[in-house]
């Protein structure tokens, strides 16, 4: 069987996912505030705005689970393709997302409905996915909300199933509720210090 990835090369930077549709927010912080504790803890962090990418939604059309190689019928026409390549190669995952109504902001979820054809080749038994090192993902998760009855588990359970292909787990999330308004991250001092050192203990821990 010919596997969905090919002679990639191995990244040794970790990868920064900047999650939000909109510049310059709280998740954009703190998509910065990660990538300055992976610097300090000697990392060089890759970090990527999703919205800066040309990304297609995933049309549903079941190509992927029917053609030979488990093609997708948009791979040749986005950026989708170089973004799951960082995220096959990279030796650790970062994700900053804002929480839009109990979930991940549409253009991300977008892009994850994307990664069916690397699940379709999973399930399948892609002799490259079934190789692939066990990592680690870690989020950090932004609601405006200050609290809600299961606000961030419909996000973490997608991602989980997102990464599951990849032979990536989740790792404990940093999720940080009541952070809303303009300004609300960067005006509270504790919380960005919990992002610095979530990202720094991450990539200072067990094994490495």
């Amino acid at each position: 069987m010919e596997s969905v990835i090919q002679n990639l090369p191995k990244e040794h930077s970790p990868l920064v996912l900047g999650c939000s549709p909109r510049k310059g927010g709280n998740s954009d912080l703190a998509a910065e505030l990660i990538a300055r504790g992976l610097k300090s803890a000697g990392a060089e962090p890759r970090l990527i705005h999703l919205r800066d990418l040309d990304l297609l939604p995933c049309r549903g059309c079941q190509t992927c689970g029917q053609s030979a190689g488990h093609r997708c019928v948009l791979m040749e026409k986005d950026q989708s393709e170089m973004l799951f390549q960082l995220i096959v190669a990279s030796p650790m995952l970062f994700f900053a997302s804002p929480i839009y109504f109990y979930h991940l902001p549409a253009s991300f979820k977008g892009f994850i409905d994307r990664a069916q054809r690397y699940y379709e080749a999973k399930i399948a038994g892609d002799p490259g996915l079934e190789s692939l090192e066990s990592r680690r993902a870690h989020v950090c998760l932004v609601a405006g909300r200050p609290k809600g009855e299961r606000l961030f588990e419909g996000s973490l359970l997608t991602l989980r199933y997102f990464l599951w292909p990849f032979n990536v787990t989740l790792a404990e999330p940093l999720c940080l509720p009541g952070v809303d308004r303009p300004g609300d991250l960067d005006s509270a001092e504790p919380a960005k210090d919990r992002v610095v050192r979530y990202a720094y203990e991450a990539w200072q821990g067990p094994g490495r």
